[in-house]
């Protein structure tokens, strides 16, 4: 645990919380806390008591399952400025679904449930912005499982790639893939061997070059 201040300028610009009167913002930031997580370490494991939902501050974390076999599937990336765990709030029997753990070096702010709960009963606003970022997540959920379905695997690592853009960008565009390799091909199920060979092939193409973990895309209408 850390004892780095939390200051409710962080809270409000993040839509779920943007709602909360002062009140409201120092009841959750009095049973809020920050932990830091170097990297592998695990912030929780699937089945475990989920008394709080979190909020990423600077890193990734990872969000996956293990397979009787022992494998990992990726189920989604976290980044700085990202809510995660929330609908646990509501759920009967609150266990988290998935483990979660470290990928870099990160920071991540913990709010209390049952803190977030009381807020609620009194925040019709704050209820109708969680309602919002769930439906955002269902959406993004949706979006993926039928990636999975009826995308081939080219075409999911490109249109992984484009969501990274930023809006309004043209052209020649780097990104920065944020994570490992095999990490990328976990999330979009695809086997490593096979992620290479579509890097190869798109760099023969001449839409990619690949610098490491860095993709620079050289014209972004080709992918698309």
């Amino acid at each position: 645990m850390s004892t780095s201040k939390i200051l409710p300028d962080e809270l409000r610009r993040h839509p779920l919380f943007g709602g909360l009167n002062e009140n409201q913002l120092a009841q959750l930031l009095e049973t809020t806390r920050v932990i830091r997580l170097d990297e592998g370490q695990h912030l929780f494991q699937y089945q475990q008591e989920a008394r709080q939902f979190f909020m990423v501050r600077s890193g990734t974390i990872r969000l996956y399952l293990s397979t009787p076999g022992g494998a990992e599937k990726v189920i989604h990336l976290i980044t700085a400025g990202e809510t995660f765990a929330e609908a646990i709030t509501f759920m009967e029997g609150q266990t988290y679904p998935v483990n979660a753990s470290a990928l870099d070096t990160c920071e991540v702010l913990a709010f209390s449930n049952h803190t977030f709960r009381t807020i609620l009963r009194d925040s019709t606003d704050t209820c109708f912005r969680l309602m919002a970022d769930m439906s955002r997540w269902l959406k993004r959920q949706l979006a993926d499982i039928d990636a999975l379905t009826l995308q081939n695997a080219t075409l999911r690592f490109t249109n992984y790639l484009l969501r990274q853009v930023p809006a309004g960008a043209e052209h020649r565009i780097t990104i920065d893939l944020g994570a490992p390799k095999h990490v990328i091909a976990s999330r979009l199920s695809i086997q490593p061997e096979s992620l290479s060979r579509i890097l190869r092939n798109l760099q023969h193409e001449g839409h990619i070059t690949v610098d490491g973990n860095l993709i620079i895309i050289k014209d972004i209408s080709t992918l698309g």
